[in-house]
């Protein structure tokens, strides 16, 4: 046996003393039978127990905090009762002793201030007035209060009715005005149409010129190119005769030869005869090209009065627009101002006790 060992060896001696070590380890945990649990794991039962009974105390505990917080708010009500009870009969009491020591029934309203001793300046028996505490014009102010209180509720009804009389007004003044609108917007929009229509009529009659002028300048230039293809045939067909006569007067013997310089060997009447000819051509010419020259003036005139038509309808168009925005803006004043006039008589005539900090600070001033 080789006592030399390899790193490797080594190495695989360390890992398999491990392995086993935790496999020793894993067989004592399993087979320990103090540690080994089977069934039900009883730490997370404690501590399940634990948390319910924490829970349970924590609930009580803020139960008899609620509790003891309503006792003391109770005995404080009483305490505040009593207090309050206490000051009411204090209160009266000083009352009764205010009236006993300073109003005296001879400084009263129904004796006379200036002589307080006249009843008892009076000869024979006296007749009291009333009796101690009753009010003698009690019956007419009531009536007066009556009468008041009747005024007043005509007066609010008379003031309702008109409140609501003015607003049956505003209301159909602004469905008059919307009507109005309405209308007026109806009539713009037709106008409107109208001026589309005519424009796409003009747009279209302008579109049918110039496609059937286009036609009639294609239909000219086939019929000179024609023109020119047959003049030109013919310029060719001459020249072949002459040239065939040149030959045939060059092979005829004792028959004088014709000169070159006479335009190829043409006879006088022939030379007038061409020229005419081409004195009728250039004429057609200038005549095509005359008639070419007014053709694109008309085309011209036709293309500024549609252009002209066309400025015409969007300055139009514009100044309906502007004439819209103005009525508009206008109603929109009108109405604005009497929206405003309506607000300054609600506020005025109708709404006058409006609640302020002062009303509402009357609420909820006790502990209670």
């Amino acid at each position: 046996m080789n006592p030399v060992q390899l790193p490797s060896d080594r190495l695989s001696a360390a890992h398999l003393d491990q392995r086993q070590t935790r496999e020793l380890l894993r067989k004592e945990r399993v087979f320990n039978a103090k540690l080994r649990t089977i069934g039900v794991d009883k730490e997370a039962l404690e501590l399940q127990v634990k948390e319910r009974r924490d829970k349970e105390q924590a609930e009580a505990r803020a139960l008899k905090e609620y509790a003891d917080k309503l006792i003391r708010s109770d005995q404080t009500a009483c305490v505040l009762e009593h207090r309050q009870k206490k000051d009411e009969r204090l209160l009266e009491e000083a009352i009764v002793q205010f009236r006993s020591r300073f109003q005296h029934p001879s400084s009263r309203r129904e004796f006379d201030l200036n002589d307080s001793e006249f009843l008892k300046k009076q000869d024979g028996v006296r007749i009291l007035p009333g009796l101690a505490g009753e009010d003698l014009a009690s019956r007419d102010r009531a009536q007066r209060q009556s009468e008041q209180l009747r005024d007043w509720s005509i007066q609010q009804q008379q003031e309702l009715e008109q409140t609501e009389e003015q607003q049956k007004q505003e209301d159909l003044q602004y469905d008059q005005s919307r009507v109005a609108l309405d209308s007026r917007a109806v009539e713009l929009q037709k106008m409107e149409e109208e001026h589309k229509r005519a424009n796409t009529i003009a747009i279209k009659n302008f579109n049918l010129a110039l496609a059937a002028e286009r036609s009639e300048q294609r239909e000219r230039q086939r019929r000179e190119e024609e023109e020119n293809n047959q003049v030109e045939i013919l310029n060719q067909l001459q020249g072949e005769l002459l040239n065939e006569s040149i030959e045939q007067s060059s092979r005829v013997p004792g028959r004088p030869r014709l000169r070159r310089d006479c335009y190829k060997g043409m006879t006088p009447q022939q030379l007038l005869h061409y020229s005419n000819y081409q004195k009728q051509q250039a004429e057609d010419r200038r005549r095509v090209r005359l008639e070419q020259q007014e053709e694109d003036l008309q085309q011209d005139r036709e293309r500024l009065a549609s252009a002209r038509a066309a400025l015409l309808l969007e300055r139009q168009q514009a100044r309906i627009s502007k004439e819209l925005r103005r009525s508009l803006d206008n109603t929109n004043a009108l109405l604005a101002q009497a929206q405003h006039a309506q607000r300054k008589h609600l506020e005025k005539e109708v709404f006058i006790n409006v609640p302020n900090e002062r009303y509402f600070s009357q609420f909820n001033t006790s502990s209670r």
